[in-house]
Order: C-alpha cells, then structure tokens, then sequence
C-alpha cells in the first residue's frame, strides 16, 4: 500500500504545488483521501470556535494528515487544495453552499459532518460529477457584501432620503400596539434622527455571545433588544428584508471585517415595498450597523452606525470588481454520510 503522507512530506510539496493526477506515488485516489481524512479528522473537536478560526484548524488539520507542510497562511485559491484538486466543506446541516462557481465536475469535495456539540463524526468525498447530481436549479444565489469600518464615534445620516422625510407625518404616538413586522404607516415610521437617538442608549450593553455559529440566535436577541428601545411592546422575527419593516430599518451586528448583504444592495435602485401612491426603494432603507466585540460569552456593542441606504456605501464600501458574491444551494440526500 503507498504510504502517501510519507511521499508527500519527502517529496517537500505544498498544497499549491500541482501534482498531475496519474503519478501514483503522490496524488492521492479518492477512496485513499477519505480514508486518510477519515483516520485523522474524526473525532476533532471544533467547540467554541469562531467560523474563520474553525477553517484554519480544518484545513491545518488535514495538511498533517496529508504530509503537507502547514503555510503561514492559507491562500484564497480555487480549490482551496489545488495539489490533490479538493475543496472542503464542513457541514451541520445537509444544504452545502459553493460560493463564486459551478461544480466542477473533475474536482474531489470533501464533505465533514459536525455534531450538535461541534465534534468532526463523519468524512465522506465525492467528484464533482456526483455532487453535481444534487443541483436541482443550477443556478447561483446572489449574495452583496461591503467592507466594514470602526470609527471613533457613533454615526448617524444628517436626514432621511428625500422620499422617507415627506411621506413621515411626526406624531407622539405609541408603537406599543404595532407590528414591527408590518409596514408602516405615515403616523408611525419615525425619522432616522428620532431612531437614533431611541437606540443610542444601547451602546455599551451586550447580548450573549451563544457560540460562533449561531448568528441567528444572535440576530434575534439583538432584535428583541432594538424593538424595546423603539418603543414595540412585542418582538417578532420572520426573516424578511428589511429586519423591522415597521421603521425600514435593516440591522447588522459586526464583529468581523466584512457585512453580508444578503440578496439586497443599498444602492441598486431596487424597489422594496409600495405603500398608498408611494414606493420605497433600497436607498430609503435604514441600516443599523452595531460594531460589537466578543468579551467571553458576550458580545459588547461599541459603537452605533445609522445611515440611509442612500449614505451606506460612503461609510461601508461595498465590494469592487466583484460586487457580489454568488452561491450555489445543494441539499445533499438525508443519508448522504451514512
């Protein structure tokens, strides 16, 4: 049997060194990768990790097994392993998402299943030519990001966009008995400065921190937390763009370098909701951008950014060249790592 690892670590490849895939001694059969990843991954712990963290701990992971040397960085490649041709993916659920491409039908995915108490159990490979038999739709999932920024003060947008400012009528009156959820009417959306200064107050307060992944326990603690200082005797979340249509206002919770977007772009003219004679396009929305640090099991907001979709791009840059990024959604079958 070819001791692979031993001839790779002899032969002082990286993983960006292309191997071609008929020399038998160093690139790898697929049932031989699953084996070796198999003997080494199962049974790793990822608890507690961040996302990016828990990445870097896989990939470094399966450069020991492999025989690889560990780079000082890992490179933003396509494959992520261009050496053995394989991508990897580390999996709760059965919906795998392929950022920026089609399947590529030559290429080896290598798939981890995670436990609940994020603990590596299973590791299954397959080519393209399989994966991409799960590709009901083919096609990809828009997906806009921006790049964040950390300033020394709280932000807030001077006014409204020209439309929000004359559709407002002001009034004193409560949102106790309002939906968050529903769109507003003229007597209930409150001015950009009027939010600001009602979720001001939420600066330098913290939400449970939970674990890296769960960002949408996250969001919904983070939520609750906006409708109370708004004013809302009640909190609902049903995922739907913008987060609190009630006041067209988005909320981001950052505690990396970059925002995700989702399927809406601040500035591309796209029309969100019509009320009466009037459409609201994504330059009206509002975006709440919290600047949050994790302390230990908490998240510590520390800064508060509320600006018009209008304004967002001038304080987030959005990103260049490739504007979005794109997914494609596979659901795997239910017995895909049995």
């Amino acid at each position: 049997m070819v001791n692979y690892p031993l001839n790779i670590s002899r032969s002082r490849l990286t993983i960006y060194d292309s191997i071609d895939p008929s020399n038998q001694n160093l690139y790898i059969p697929t049932y031989a990768l699953e084996r070796i990843l198999s003997d080494s991954l199962i049974g790793l712990s990822l608890e507690g990790l961040p996302l990016r963290t828990r990445s870097k701990v896989v990939k470094e992971q399966i450069c020991e097994a492999l025989g690889y040397p560990i780079p000082n960085s890992f490179k933003k490649t396509q494959p992520r392993f261009p050496g053995q041709n394989f991508d990897v993916y580390t999996q709760k659920s059965l919906n795998v998402q392929i950022w920026n491409e089609e399947v590529d039908l030559t290429r080896r995915y290598v798939f981890l299943r995670v436990s609940e108490d994020d603990v590596i159990t299973k590791v299954r490979v397959i080519t393209g030519d399989v994966l991409v038999q799960y590709d009901r739709t083919g096609t990809l999932t828009q997906k806009f990001q921006a790049r964040m920024q950390a300033y020394a003060n709280n932000i807030c947008s001077q006014h409204d966009t020209p439309t929000v400012s004359d559709w407002i009528i002001d009034s004193n009156g409560s949102l106790l008995e309002v939906n968050p959820n529903q769109f507003p009417r003229r007597e209930h959306l409150l001015r950009i400065t009027e939010l600001y200064q009602r979720l001001l107050p939420m600066v330098g307060q913290s939400i449970s921190y939970l674990d890296a992944v769960q960002e949408r326990n996250r969001g919904a603690e983070l939520h609750s937390m906006i409708c109370d200082h708004i004013g809302y005797s009640r909190f609902e979340d049903d995922g739907t763009y913008p987060d609190i249509a009630n006041q067209l206002l988005e909320v981001k919770l950052q505690t990396s370098p970059t925002i995700d977007l989702g399927q809406h772009s601040p500035e591309d003219g796209s029309p969100i909701v019509s009320i009466g004679n009037t459409t609201f396009f994504s330059e009206d929305i509002r975006y709440a951008v919290f600047n949050g640090v994790v302390r230990g099991e908490r998240v510590e907001l520390r800064k508060l950014y509320l600006v018009t979709g209008e304004d967002f791009s001038h304080f987030f840059p959005l990103f260049q060249g490739k504007v979005t990024n794109k997914k494609i959604q596979l659901p795997l079958p239910y017995d895909f790592f049995d």
